[in-house]
């Protein structure tokens, strides 16, 4: 009974100092980031108006978009469970078939370097296409000042993740963006987390800690590498699209949710 004892002590003992250890680690690879500035939406109702803002209007947005993008209707983009959730809905709205939204921190948040993290779960079906991006706070000319797509989903071409950039130099416009494509089975399933590590040398994106995009400040160019400036923090749900409508648009799948938990930024210490 007594060697009973003693060896539940010691394994007790040994755990405690395991359990320390790990402790000690997650503290240090903490420290070595500054939260400075976050969304958990766990309120209710619409997005918090300190720091988000909306683009707003059916104008297709350069991108042949079929969706209106409203502003401050619940039915588009509220708070619920803990979650934001952005809702595309097939209803008329202004010579518009859909509805959604597209919020931003412009004006609000922008930061330069550091890193961005997404927990999202990604709607589902032909025609839907989420994103996660950025944009210069000094936009002037597109693409000129610079874009970074930590995410975007096509539903015709379910589970394939891209991330991109685009500038003067590199772009889709003339077919030179530098991209990349990551598959993840269950995107539209369970969340995942999409982030983006942003530096002066190279911009690296990541889902759940996967690396599957690196863009390095090779050239020194203003036209190859303008992520030297604030950037804004762009969160939306277009419906078809030059890209997202290439295979037209299921009516039948409608409304669709897009689930983001939360943004996080942080910057180096």
């Amino acid at each position: 009974m007594k060697n009973k004892l003693r060896n539940t002590i010691q394994f007790c003992a040994a755990a405690i100092v395991v359990l320390s250890a790990v402790n000690c680690a997650s503290n240090k690879a903490d420290s070595a980031r500054k939260l400075i500035w976050s969304d958990e939406f766990n309120g209710k109702g619409l997005p918090d108006s300190l720091k988000w803002n909306y683009d707003v209007g059916g104008s297709g947005y350069g991108n042949s978009e079929a969706q209106f993008y409203t502003k401050d209707r619940l039915e588009n983009a509220r708070m619920e469970n803990g979650n934001l959730v952005i809702e595309a809905r097939k209803e008329n709205w202004d010579n518009n078939k859909y509805t959604s939204a597209r919020l931003l921190t412009k004006g609000k948040f922008s930061f330069q370097y550091g890193t961005i993290e997404v927990r999202a779960k990604l709607p589902k079906g032909r025609g839907t296409w989420p994103a996660i991006w950025m944009m210069s706070e000094k936009m002037k000319k597109w693409p000129d000042d610079g874009e970074l797509d930590i995410m975007e989903h096509v539903g015709f071409n379910q589970g394939y993740i891209h991330a991109s950039v685009h500038t003067k130099k590199y772009n889709h416009i003339k077919g030179t963006q530098k991209t990349d494509t990551l598959f993840v089975k269950d995107v539209s399933e369970k969340f995942h987390v999409y982030k983006a590590d942003w530096t002066p040398e190279k911009i690296e994106v990541y889902i759940d800690d996967q690396k599957f995009f690196t863009y390095e400040n090779k050239e020194k160019t203003y036209e190859a590498w303008p992520f030297d400036q604030p950037y804004f923090i762009i969160l939306n749900l277009a419906v078809g699209g030059f890209w997202g409508g290439k295979e037209g648009i299921d009516d039948q799948i409608f409304p669709q949710k897009y689930y983001i938990d939360y943004v996080r930024v942080y910057q180096n210490k």
